[in-house]
């Protein structure tokens, strides 16, 4: 029976694509789910599993420096990165010898992702793992060693920028073109994409998609609010001396009126 060790801070998702694999890879079992990059390391050269689901972005070790520390190990798993960054990982993981996986896990995307990881252990142990986290470092920037990579995974915004968001509505996930969303609203543990034709959710962190997102089009604006710059219609402020932006184009024709906190409100000073 091959085992799998997710790596993944994100109880929800941890769940979710746990829950996911049971359905398409019933032979697979999850031996052990790791909360950060260090506990996923010591994890897996304690269990050593057949596969590795790492989140590039974690607490501790990133998921790519988990990779290559694992390189020089005499048992490596097959490595299947899961990102919501899908502009460096496109060209870089199709053309090696492991997977990819965008938040949030599709079930019909992770079924071909476990139909190729069950070839990939049907033949020799996985090989080019060196030449795909060079590749992915390129992708990402940097030129240096294990260092550089973290540094560069935890800003995935000056390789690449987000074109598109996946998100849920019911049991329908859209593809946005990120030049249609007027903000993000955080919500708990989901974000809520808002667009002139309403609102979807995602379940990543608002600071993991400020990462990705083009600071000249967006800005954060509240400890949970994102805004599109090109949709703000006015800028307010009230007799207390609060400030709010109000968006053209909100869902319904409505006005949208949207707080700015004390910490951001310095950017819309003399506008």
């Amino acid at each position: 029976m091959p085992t799998a060790v997710i790596a993944e801070d994100e109880p929800l998702l941890a769940d979710v694509l746990r829950e996911h694999l049971a359905d398409v890879w019933p032979e697979l079992s999850v031996v052990a789910c790791a909360t950060d990059g260090d506990m996923a390391l010591s994890t897996i050269r304690a269990l050593r599993p057949d596969v590795a689901f790492l989140d590039i972005r974690m607490p501790g070790l990133s998921g790519l420096q988990v990779a290559r520390h694992l390189l020089d190990d005499a048992h490596v798993p097959v490595i299947v990165f899961v990102t919501a960054y899908d502009q460096y990982a496109l060209d870089a993981f199709d053309a090696a010898a492991v997977d990819y996986l965008l938040k949030p896990v599709a079930r019909e995307r992770l079924s071909r992702c476990a139909e190729r990881v069950r070839q990939r252990l049907a033949q020799a142990p996985p090989a080019a793992l060196g030449t795909l986290l060079e590749q992915l470092q390129a992708h990402l920037g940097g030129a240096g060693g294990v260092a550089e990579a973290g540094r560069a995974a935890e800003a995935p915004a000056r390789a690449a920028r987000l074109r598109f968001i996946r998100a849920s509505l019911g049991e329908v996930t859209r593809q946005i073109p990120i030049e249609d969303v007027l903000y993000f609203d955080a919500q708990d543990k989901y974000v809520a994409v808002v667009t002139r034709d309403g609102s979807a959710l995602v379940r990543t962190a608002l600071t993991d998609l400020l990462a990705g997102l083009d600071p000249e089009r967006f800005t954060q604006i509240h400890r949970s609010t994102i805004v599109n710059l090109d949709a703000i219609d006015t800028i307010r402020r009230d007799l207390s001396g609060r400030v709010f932006v109000h968006l053209k184009g909100a869902p319904g024709g409505r006005d949208t009126r949207l707080p700015v906190s004390r910490q951001f409100a310095g950017q819309f000073r003399g506008m």
